[in-house]
């Protein structure tokens, strides 16, 4: 999928919090792709997702408003610092208009910039197909699955992937 040519990308800043938590706290309670607590507060869900330099967190604007966000930093610290991981949460009624493609490829392009060997996701639940399509188009693998790991509402446990791009 090709991004809609309205969406932008930018750093996030504190007044863009009140649109930012309503599509964290629907996509975490809705409880079908990410791993987070759903009765997780506005504070405690700032704290988590709102990136410290040198990470990054960022917005996706669709037609002037806030319609997904993304966090991006290294994977793990010390020796595993080499490698990024990022995150990314799109609004439901933005979904299937490019959203999620472009907050994906301005992640690769800070991981890359910021000189990372590449880019690893720890838990793409594997039911959230429209994820995996799309990041396997933006040039990830499954590098392997973790059996029956995620409770997923309607469909009980189902596995998480592991996905890695190497730069």
């Amino acid at each position: 999928m090709t991004p809609d040519p309205t969406v932008t990308i930018r750093p996030v800043t504190d007044a863009d919090w009140p649109a930012v938590w309503p599509i964290l706290s629907e996509v975490v309670t809705t409880g079908e792709t990410m791993p987070y607590d759903p009765a997780m507060t506005s504070g405690s869900a700032r704290d988590m997702w709102i990136e410290r330099p040198p990470g990054r967190t960022v917005v996706a604007l669709l037609d002037g408003e806030i319609a997904g966000t993304a966090k991006m930093s290294a994977n793990r610290p010390g020796r595993g610092a080499h490698v990024s991981t990022a995150s990314f949460m799109v609004a439901a009624g933005a979904r299937g208009r490019g959203v999620g493609t472009a907050l994906c490829r301005d992640a690769l392009s800070w991981a890359r910039s910021a000189g990372f060997a590449g880019m690893q996701f720890n838990a793409v639940v594997e039911t959230n197909t429209s994820a995996v399509a799309l990041y396997q188009r933006e040039g990830f693998q499954i590098v392997g699955t973790v059996p029956r790991s995620f409770e997923h509402p309607t469909h009980g446990r189902v596995g998480l992937h592991v996905m890695y791009q190497e730069f």
